[in-house]
């Protein structure tokens, strides 16, 4: 069976390519993935991200406002909106502190989702993913950014050390593919202005992603933490409550974190070019 796909590249922070797109595409449903997403660049570069995130997304709800359109809109948010938590598991109902530009712009772009519900009907669902790692990942991403490191230390293109960050932080990885299937299931079966959690509901520290990552490279490899990866503020243990996610939709994550974590190497593996002798 073959499936026609229209594709349209639109700028977010042009209102009016936005909304033509809009009414050409006429959307059953909106999956609004389009972000500035690196914690790291907000803090270089806060206004690109605040106008990015915040103004795009304001773009894209009031097309659909002023077109009458009523779609389904998932909003991908993020727990960094939850800052520093009192406790763990985070829930749905913990206070938002975000702690970086980037986590105000998608504490904002949640809201407004919520707003544009209770305002103006339109059957917004916000979800807030924890960490996702997989192939394909920026290596701004701390996996990613491992993984690269090792592939390129492997082909022989750097030294064989690593630059690392802070590595006691415990967090809530999961597969992108799983969360993927999480997004669509709640787009079928999540409440309208509801808030949903994705995450695999366990903490793991960043050590255990890098001493992973390491077990599967084919050369030995030297580590040494670069101050200037650290972040600003940096909570120190965050996962997921996600008891609402499994409720509505059933989803539990499937992908076994090695798993995950051999994908991304062997995504950056072949990537890398081996130099000429």
């Amino acid at each position: 069976m073959s499936v026609l796909v229209r594709q349209y590249e639109v700028d977010l922070l042009d209102a009016p390519a936005v909304q033509a797109a809009l009414a050409a595409a006429a959307p059953d449903v909106v999956f609004h993935l389009a972000a500035q997403a690196s914690v790291g660049q907000s803090w270089s570069d806060p206004e690109e991200t605040i106008a990015s995130n915040v103004l795009g997304q304001l773009h894209l709800l009031e097309a659909l406002r002023k077109l009458g359109a009523s779609p389904r809109v998932l909003i991908a948010s993020t727990a960094e909106i939850y800052g520093i938590p009192d406790s763990v598991p985070i829930a749905e109902d913990a206070p938002l502190r975000p702690s970086s530009p980037y986590a105000v712009s998608k504490a904002a772009q949640d809201l407004m989702g919520y707003q544009y519900f209770a305002s103006h009907k339109l059957p917004v669902i916000r979800t807030r993913a924890f960490n996702h790692i997989g192939p394909g990942q920026a290596p701004g991403f701390v996996t990613s950014d491992f993984a690269k490191q090792i592939a390129e230390a492997e082909a022989g293109v750097r030294p064989p050390a690593m630059a690392v960050g802070n590595l006691t932080a415990q967090r809530d990885f999961s597969d992108v593919r799983d969360v993927v299937r999480a997004y669509y299931w709640l787009m079928l079966k999540g409440e309208a202005g509801a808030a949903y959690n994705v995450g695999s509901g366990r903490a793991v520290t960043v050590q255990h992603i890098l001493d992973t990552l390491l077990s599967m490279s084919v050369v030995p490899i030297t580590v040494a933490q670069d101050p200037a990866r650290y972040r600003p503020i940096d909570a120190p243990c965050i996962y997921a409550d996600i008891g609402r996610l499994r409720a509505a939709t059933g989803w539990v994550a499937e992908t076994p974190l090695e798993r995950s974590l051999s994908d991304v190497l062997e995504y950056w593996r072949s990537r890398v070019t081996v130099p000429h002798a």
